[in-house]
């Protein structure tokens, strides 16, 4: 199962930077020791069973609370039992998908 999601701190200081906030979920996520992937948007980990991965976002989401009185998450899931490795398996399979289409191409010049 993946789970992307991102949290966001809001109420706090009137500083427009969330770094420290956003770090300190992200810290908890590496933590697990689950498969995980961070990028501008969003974080995303791997877990095998629903209630794995939820209490990674339940703790990442009370490391941020601990600096903001409120606190915005977004989450995305894609619960598919018995599929592994699909952290990086979807973008792979993507990749593939351009690479053979950029074969399909015609030659510049």
């Amino acid at each position: 199962m993946l789970f992307a999601f991102s949290i966001a701190p809001s109420g706090g200081d009137s500083s427009d930077s969330v770094s420290a906030a956003v770090a300190d979920a992200v810290r908890v996520v590496r933590e697990s020791g689950l498969p995980n992937e961070t990028t501008s948007m969003f974080t995303t980990i791997e877990s095998q069973t629903w209630d794995e991965g939820m209490a990674v976002v339940k703790r990442a989401v009370e490391a941020v609370q601990a600096r903001a009185p409120r606190v915005s998450l977004v989450l995305k899931a894609d619960i598919r039992p018995g599929h592994d490795g699909q952290l990086t398996s979807k973008v792979e399979r993507v990749e593939s998908e351009l690479r053979g289409a950029a074969g399909d191409l015609p030659a510049a010049g």
